[in-house]
């Protein structure tokens, strides 16, 4: 007989076929279309006002009422294309471009001091103007350029930029530069908004409050002493009693009498009775908000304001949610320039601040200003692409914890990424 092999009931059953792996992908999602609704409100508003302010003037120096306002539109659709761009483009993509831009607006602001090339506008030599090309303003590049860099570095330090010799003085290293070229174009208008951009991120980023105290106590009495001019200081004097000042006090007044023309539903629109900027300085740029309380009076004043506040609150809510710490001091160096600039520029025309020369963003005349500051949005709603689901507006994320009784940002890093499949479910 043969023998009669046991077949073994431990033997293992076939395996399944291995699982193909499956591609993932970061979650995405819509941007926040509400800054985007803000950013396109205010440039509408903006070529509608410059139009209205600089009609009359260009027609009597150029016989053209569309000399001013018709690079200005090009301007804006070249802005757009450029926010469109950079919505489309991952943001860290921009952790390695952020030397570079960070370099080449150093190079620029000090080309700003040569003869041959700049172009001098009130006694300030801010723009350059290289072969045929269009003039362009470097501070308005440098202001995209710093809060890059800066988030990018932020990031990379860490826990360490609380300390003295790791965090306050290589920041004042990296953010002096800037400021201080921007200080002797001179430009004190851009300067502050250089100064505080970098501040507020190095407060978001954790810096050593002490430090920050002492800082901000040193550099006021520096700049007043130090780069303040004698017509800086005559606007200071005219900022107390515009009244009194003479000529000194010329722009407060016109812009003063221009919103108390305007009342509450304004003369309507080409109905200025400042009309074309000929009485108001500076009618389609830094003085726009004048125009714009004239002809719209307070409710159009208003909403301006108000898309203004509605982009700040989405930028903030943007940068809470923010997968990473990266992307979180992007979207809020992006937000807290932009407004502080506002700020800046309304605060004048309504008498809260001294004369400075500083666009309204989005709304005053000028491409680089328009360009670069759309460019700029494109980078916010990129990073607003990938915020994480809240509750509430404040409800930070998880991995967020409390230090020093204030808000902690993530550390570097991507959060999970999900399957298709996982998605599909």
């Amino acid at each position: 007989m043969s023998a009669v092999v046991p077949v073994s009931r431990t033997t293992p059953r076939a395996r399944p076929a291995a699982r193909v792996e499956q591609r993932l992908q970061r979650e995405r999602h819509d941007p926040e279309y509400g800054i985007l609704v803000a950013i396109v409100a205010l440039s509408a508003i903006g070529i509608l006002m410059v139009y209205s302010s600089s009609a009359i003037k260009a027609y009597l120096q150029k016989d053209d009422t569309f000399a001013i306002v018709g690079p200005q539109i090009t301007w804006a659709a070249l802005g757009l294309v450029a926010m469109v761009v950079m919505m489309r483009v991952d943001y860290r993509l921009l952790r390695l471009a952020s030397l570079p831009l960070y370099v080449a607006g150093i190079v620029a602001l000090l080309l700003v001091f040569v003869p041959s090339i700049n172009v001098s506008v009130g006694g300030s030599a801010r723009w350059l103007r290289i072969g045929p090309l269009p003039a362009v303003h470097p501070a308005e590049f440098m202001k995209l350029a710093l809060v890059v860099y800066m988030a990018y570095w932020f990031e990379k330090k860490g826990t360490s930029v609380r300390k003295f010799w790791s965090g306050t003085v290589p920041f004042l290293l990296l953010a002096a530069p800037a400021v201080l070229l921007v200080l002797l174009e001179p430009d004190l208008g851009t300067a502050s908004v250089l100064g505080f951009t970098a501040v507020l991120l190095f407060f978001l980023a954790g810096a050593n409050i002490l430090h920050l105290i002492v800082l901000a106590g040193s550099a006021v009495p520096i700049v007043f002493y130090r780069f303040m001019h004698d017509y800086q200081m005559s606007r200071i004097n005219a900022w107390l009693d515009p009244f009194s000042a003479g000529a000194d006090g010329y722009h407060s007044v016109q812009g003063f009498l221009a919103l108390a023309l305007g009342g509450i539903l304004g003369a309507g629109l080409g109905e200025s009775r400042l009309a074309g900027g000929l009485f108001v300085p500076n009618a389609s740029n830094d003085f726009i908000f004048a125009i714009i309380g004239e002809e719209f009076g307070l409710i159009g004043a208003g909403l301006v304001i108000l898309l203004f506040v509605a982009f700040a609150f989405l930028g903030i809510r943007t940068s809470l949610g923010a997968p990473d710490t990266f992307g979180a001091l992007l979207a809020a160096g992006i937000t807290g320039w932009i407004c502080a600039q506002a700020f800046i520029n309304i605060g004048v025309v309504v008498g809260l601040l001294p004369v400075t020369g500083i666009p309204l963003p989005f709304v005053s005349a000028g491409g680089s200003s328009l360009v670069i500051s759309f460019a700029a949005v494109g980078v916010l709603l990129s990073v607003s692409r990938e915020t994480v689901e809240k509750g509430t507006w404040n409800d930070a994320p998880a991995d967020r914890g409390r230090r020093n009784g204030r808000a902690h940002l993530p550390r570097a890093g991507r959060r999970p990424v999900a399957s298709r499949s996982a998605r599909a479910g």
